[in-house]
Formats: structure tokens, C-alpha cells, sequence
């Protein structure tokens, strides 16, 4: 495989960020992985770890140097992130159950396949042209596929953090499994948190990733979207690939897989106590804490 890949996180106007992502690859197969922590529920971060790091867990496992299935891999994998939440909160005694959505992706034998829950989103683009994206998990976008709303009054209605599927939600999340597609030099596929396609229009987002590199095009967009939402700026959050299996049109910030041992694995996901941005002990206790010592917990889960 030949294919470039970046990611960027930033924590914009919020006190923590909930927000996680991530990549994988063997010789044969790249997977991305996106997750982002609900604020309505304390914990969202440590949901969006936990989920990164079973869904990678399963990659690791199962990629030999491909996944012989990606859509049964793709659903068992994320049904597990939301079993270990829940398994989570319970040897934690939590009060309420971490969540997070989640978007993840598989590259293999040149074509691409994803899967999701929640809002955060998958963008597909070939030649300056979004082929598909996902449809969020949200009473927003089903007034919009129903037209009862335009994209305007989505933008600014009052209920449009509000999601009816997510990871760590007390019934079976719904996981939307994409139908399989070829992939060709020069396509870009991205996943990305509300903190950006919230705040950054669709037709610029396109732009940009169909006229500059993934390197490039990334924190050009994240620095946009805070500067659009200002202060009350959400996470924001994103990782793409461009799709480079062109033996002549390699770039300098290329990844070469060609070469790599037959069961080799790498990763970018690490654990929680392996990174200086994620949570500390002490983080996770103060947080449990806080739980413990809270009522009157919504049952709605809002961003």
C-alpha cells in the first residue's frame, strides 16, 4: 500500500478533550478510527479511549495482514468498545455510563469500507467531487432527509446536539455499516468530529481536501472551525488519508507498506497512561468523583 495519513486534535473553548482518533496499518490493511466523548455524560473521553483502543486491539488481532471480513470485523469490533464502556462502569461503580460516537474505516485490497454510530462523520472525495459521506445518528438529520427542514435551520436549531445513538447507551448501539468501495489514486477519505463539519462548510471542506495534502488541508480546516465557532469552540477533531497506490506519483510524506514483515503492525493509538494528552489517574479519579456526586442525571444524552 501507498497512502499518506495525518490527524490533529484540538481542545477549542472546552475544558477537556473528549475527543480521540487514531490509525493502524499491516503490510496490507490501514484502519482509521475516530471517537468523540459526549459532554452530556462525564467520562466521554475515557468512552473515545476505551473505544480506540478495543477497536485497534481487534485490528491487531485480525489483520493477518488483511481482515477476512471488514463488515462483520467493522460491527464486532465497535459492539465490543461498547460492551468494555459498559464493563468499565461497572468495576467502576459509575452512576452514568460513559458514551461517545464512533467512525472508523478499513483500507484493504484497494477499496475502502466504514462503519459508524453517532455524528461524527466519514468523508469521501475523488476528484473535487464528495462522493458520499455519513448520515448522522441525530434528530437533525432525519428532518433533513425528510426535507421538513433546510441546512440553514439545522445549523441553529436548538436540538441540534441531540443524538438517539451512540456507544455506552443503555440498548444495542445501531452500527451503519458503508457498502464497500474502490478506492483510486488520489482519493481522500476523512473522518472528523461535530467540532469541524459543525463549524466549516461542506463545499470548503471539499475544496480543501481536493487541493492540498491531508498534511496540509487538515489543520487548515481545524483552524478554521475554531476561528468560525469562536470561544464556545467544541473539540476539533480530525484524521484523513489519501490514497497513493501509484508507484510513480509517490510523495515525500508517503507510507510505504510494501517492505513490512508479513505480521507486523503499526499503530498510533496508544493507551491512555502512554500519551501526555490523555488522562492521568488523578484526571479519571476526580472525574469518577464528580459522578458519584452528582443527581438528577438526564437520561437524554446531549453534546
Amino acid at each position: 500500500m501507498r497512502f499518506s495519513v495525518y490527524q490533529e486534535s484540538r481542545k477549542g473553548g472546552r475544558r477537556i478533550n473528549q475527543d480521540r482518533m487514531g490509525y493502524c496499518f499491516t503490510r496490507d490493511a490501514l484502519l482509521m478510527v475516530l471517537a468523540d466523548g459526549l459532554g452530556g455524560h462525564a467520562l466521554g473521553e475515557v468512552a473515545a479511549q476505551h473505544a480506540l483502543q478495543i477497536i485497534a486491539r481487534q485490528f491487531q488481532v485480525q489483520a493477518r495482514p488483511t481482515v477476512r471480513r471488514p463488515a462483520d470485523f467493522l460491527q464486532d469490533s465497535i459492539l465490543q468498545a461498547h460492551h468494555e464502556i459498559h464493563r468499565y462502569a461497572r468495576m467502576n461503580n459509575l452512576r452514568d455510563v460513559p458514551r461517545t460516537t464512533i467512525v472508523c474505516c478499513l483500507m484493504q485490497n484497494d477499496s475502502v469500507q466504514w462503519a459508524h454510530a453517532g455524528d461524527s462523520r466519514l468523508y469521501f472525495v475523488r476528484q473535487g467531487q464528495l462522493l458520499t459521506r455519513t448520515r448522522d445518528h441525530s434528530k437533525i438529520e432525519n428532518l433533513l432527509q425528510q426535507r421538513r427542514i433546510s441546512a440553514e435551520d439545522a445549523a441553529l436549531h436548538p436540538e441540534r446536539n441531540k443524538l438517539y445513538n451512540c456507544l455506552g447507551s443503555p440498548n444495542l448501539p445501531l452500527v451503519d455499516i458503508g457498502e464497500p468501495q474502490s478506492l483510486c489514486a488520489g482519493d481522500v477519505v476523512l473522518l472528523c468530529s461535530d467540532g469541524l463539519w459543525g463549524s466549516v462548510p461542506e463545499i470548503e471542506l471539499v475544496r480543501q481536501l481536493s487541493t492540498l495534502s491531508v498534511v496540509q488541508a487538515i489543520p487548515n480546516l481545524i483552524t478554521q472551525a475554531l476561528h468560525n465557532a469562536g470561544e464556545s469552540a467544541d473539540n476539533t477533531t480530525a484524521i484523513g488519508m489519501m490514497w497513493e497506490n501509484d508507484p510513480h506519483a509517490t510523495r515525500h510524506d508517503t507510507v510505504l507498506t510494501e517492505s513490512m514483515p508479513l505480521n507486523a503492525f503499526t499503530t498510533s493509538i496508544m493507551s491512555q497512561e502512554d500519551g501526555a494528552d490523555e488522562l492521568s489517574e488523578e484526571d479519571i479519579e476526580r472525574s469518577i468523583a464528580e459522578i458519584r456526586a452528582a443527581i438528577d442525571k438526564s437520561s437524554n444524552f446531549t453534546r
